[in-house]
């Protein structure tokens, strides 16, 4: 068993390392294409913060996809059964997004992740064991997700355009504007990561003996947060508007301000991704591993190991680094030249998206709604400066992520029960 073990550990290991590879580019891939950070800045920032995320608040992700979406109760008689299909979740996963990063598709994970268990319970227990309603709402999501993200980031950048890029004296303008662009950053990216970030803390105000609401303390922090950040943005922008005078050391420090804003945002989305998606990589093992101490399938409780955070973090870490850069070129370059200020909307688009999904309760992608932010930004500039050529290869991966990963799932799961029974 202690072989299996090792075997289905570095099978996790292999997901998160293309998860890495792959879904890194949606925190990344604009602040590149923007310049705002280089490549090997942008390697070191996601990689430190995608594995805090995953190590610190990865846990609850992972417990969800353990124990919700292939119903544990279908398997209570034959775990093994699970234990073989898990595997073969891994594997398909794996092999798919490899594939996918090799061409420089962004696609969704979480897709992968649902397509294969749907392929190996379909072979496992029948056609009844899928839950349609899970795939049709996905299904929504392909078509939702990158229409609203793309009109958010086209409302957005407009507004951003309208206001600051196209009026004479941007400086001026943009001064003005830094409170309420400070408020959007930390208002919108806050409610993502700011409970998680605070939990501890309001823990131990409640353990002191203070009744207080949960939102409370976030709430606080981001208003101070947002104060902050705009006092200082204030400051550096005159530091810049100084200095070029002088001569050419800056000459746009509107689009540097707004370099400063995307990198921020980056480092939130690389943080969040770092909680949700590890999930994606490590779950199956910690549900394998969950079975093999208790000789039942995991229900609810499931407790999640940290040498299992830390290995699904260093996956992504590793990926990141060695084969990030396809995908990263592909989201930040291939579809339209982008700005920082242009980058930073996408950026915003995009976690609005997710938010609004989330409180509608559509699973919907990352990717996707990059995709879409980026698309958006392009239809307001100019309809031209988009490459079609990429978005075309894009769309037929996101199409086929949940077919292909089910198809290889339940390929895979049939010939190991054959090769097992």
């Amino acid at each position: 068993m202690l072989i299996t073990l090792l075997f289905v550990a570095l099978l996790a290991f292999y997901v998160a390392w293309n998860l890495g590879a792959n879904d890194v580019a949606n925190a990344m891939g604009t602040s590149v294409g923007s310049k705002a950070v280089t490549l090997k800045q942008a390697l070191i920032i996601a990689g430190v913060l995608e594995f805090t995320g995953a190590v610190l608040f990865g846990h609850e992700v992972t417990e969800t996809l353990a124990t919700k979406i292939a119903n544990p109760a279908l398997f209570a008689a034959t775990p093994q059964i699970l234990v073989t299909g898990m595997v073969t979740v891994l594997i398909s996963c794996g092999v798919w997004l490899q594939i996918a990063t090799s061409r420089g598709l962004p696609v969704s994970s979480s897709h992968a992740v649902v397509g294969a268990i749907a392929g190996f319970s379909w072979v496992a227990l029948g056609v009844g064991a899928i839950d349609w309603s899970s795939i049709g709402l996905i299904s929504i999501g392909w078509v939702l997700t990158p229409l609203i993200s793309g009109a958010i980031a086209g409302l957005f950048y407009s507004q951003i355009k309208h206001w600051i890029l196209d009026q004479p004296n941007q400086i001026v303008q943009l001064q003005e504007w830094i409170p309420w662009l400070s408020t959007a950053l930390l208002g919108v990216f806050g409610v993502i990561v700011l409970p998680s970030l605070t939990e501890p803390l309001t823990n131990f105000v409640i353990e002191l003996g203070f009744t207080i609401p949960s939102h409370d303390i976030p709430l606080l922090t981001g208003a101070i947060a947002a104060v902050g950040l705009t006092i200082f943005s204030w400051r550096q922008l005159g530091d810049k508007r100084d200095k070029g005078d002088k001569g050419e050391i800056l000459p746009n420090p509107v689009e540097r301000l707004f370099g400063r804003f995307q990198l921020l945002s980056a480092c939130f989305v690389a943080f969040a991704h770092g909680s949700n998606d590890v999930g994606n990589a490590i779950a199956p093992l910690a549900a394998i591993v969950y079975i093999n101490r208790t000789g039942s399938v995991p229900t609810d409780g499931l407790t999640i190991p940290l040498w299992i955070l830390i290995l699904g973090g260093a996956g992504i870490v590793g990926g990141l680094a060695v084969w990030g850069k396809k995908v990263i070129a592909t989201i930040g370059e291939n579809i339209i030249a982008l700005q920082p200020s242009s980058g930073f909307c996408a950026e915003l688009a995009t976690a609005t998206t997710i938010l609004i999904a989330s409180r509608l309760g559509l699973p919907v992608s990352t990717s996707h709604a990059l995709v879409g932010g980026v698309v958006g930004i392009g239809l307001v500039q100019n309809i031209k400066s988009i490459k079609f050529q990429t978005l075309k290869g894009i769309a037929a991966a996101w199409l086929i992520t949940i077919p292909v990963s089910a198809l290889l799932s339940a390929a895979i799961f049939s010939i190991a029960r054959i090769l097992f029974r």
